[in-house]
């Protein structure tokens, strides 16, 4: 299975926005910087089975960015995705999804790249904000794993 990792886009500053974190936007230079880096995933004829998201609005904006660009009718919340996220739920994720050959995750840091180096057995992911990393499961679950690719939007607009 491939799982396509999203970190959402540049979200309102936390410091400065009024109102809770769960609905903390993309910015306009975010949802502009996501919807260059879709529109490339998009030509690179990237396929995602599923596209499962936190339910705060930043990822939910990013999320159906991405899915917009790909032809994709449907985004599902999962609260998973959200503060806490780790190899267990993504595990649980994945078997909510049993059956898709890739699935593309929509959520935050640090919980992303801790499980992206959990799942690939180590290192250290600079997992900048709408950068994507794709990680091909070795077994369909979230134990194994080889880090195929992770570009940043600033890699994308130089392709």
């Amino acid at each position: 299975m491939i799982c396509y990792f999203v970190r959402h886009g540049i979200a309102a500053d936390a410091e400065q926005f009024e109102g809770s974190d769960f609905d903390r936007p993309l910015t306009g230079k975010g949802r502009k910087q996501m919807a260059r880096v879709a529109k490339r995933l998009a030509t690179m004829e990237i396929e995602a089975d599923a596209i499962v998201t936190s339910p705060l609005l930043r990822a939910v904006q990013t999320a159906k960015i991405v899915a917009d660009a790909l032809g994709k009718k449907r985004v599902t919340e999962d609260e998973r995705l959200a503060g806490g996220f780790d190899a267990r739920a993504l595990s649980a994720i994945l078997a909510d999804h049993a059956g898709v050959e890739s699935i593309a995750l929509v959520g935050h840091e640090p919980n992303m790249s801790s499980v992206i180096e959990h799942v690939i057995g180590g290192g250290r992911i600079d997992f900048k904000k709408g950068a994507i990393a794709c990680v091909e499961l070795l077994d369909g679950t979230a134990a194994r794993g080889a880090l195929l690719w992770l570009v940043t939007p600033r890699t994308m607009d130089a392709l």
